[in-house]
């Protein structure tokens, strides 16, 4: 694998979530924070991950198998599901790599902030908000980064920004009413 190709699995702009060993520290970690079976331990790292990760069971299930096979977690069997505890071992592999399980959720944060892209609400808005950002780049680029143009496209992204985050607000406000009066009604929410 090249220099340059080894730095980028796992960050940003990479095709790849985690990097070599990483989704067996995650799987580890979420193991050590609370047990759980094979489908809950996937479902909890995708929350993890903001959704900017789906994990597959033909990922997660040999990891788990991996966890397992080196004594780093025990399985117990409760209603007919396998769930994962750690082992004394395995909460020590947690602490002895917790400055790199916290890089991973670092950047799990920072691309799950970006996974609402995949949203397919979002297709709505993508690309209109990208040709915002085009215009907005190409007025500074033909200005030649004239100081009275940058502050005045800055004026007008900050403007459009504090504009969504209130209509952002308003739109949860009236989910949250929406489900409060459907709850009070007595019947189920949506």
């Amino acid at each position: 694998m090249s220099p340059r190709r080894s730095a980028e699995v796992g960050g940003p702009g990479s095709g790849r979530f985690f990097g070599p060993g990483e989704l067996r520290l995650a799987l580890l970690a979420l193991i050590t924070e609370q047990p759980g079976h094979g489908y809950e331990l996937m479902s909890r790292l995708e929350d993890r991950c903001g959704g900017a990760y789906r994990p597959s069971a033909g990922a997660v299930y040999p990891t788990l198998q991996q966890l397992e096979d080196e004594g780093l977690v025990e399985l117990e069997i409760d209603s007919g599901r396998k769930v994962f505890h750690p082992t004394g071992p395995g909460r020590a592999e947690v602490a002895a790599h917790e400055e790199g399980i916290d890089r991973i959720w670092t950047r799990a944060a920072e691309r799950g902030d970006w996974g609402m892209f995949r949203d397919p609400d979002a297709a709505e808005i993508i690309g209109p908000a990208l040709r915002l950002f085009k215009t907005a780049v190409s007025a500074v680029v033909h200005s030649h980064g004239d100081p009275a143009v940058v502050d005045q496209v800055r004026d007008v992204l900050a403007t459009a920004t504090r504009q969504l985050q209130d209509l952002k607000a308003e739109a949860k406000r009236l989910h949250h009413e929406h489900h409060h009066d459907r709850r009070r009604r007595g019947r189920r929410p949506d």
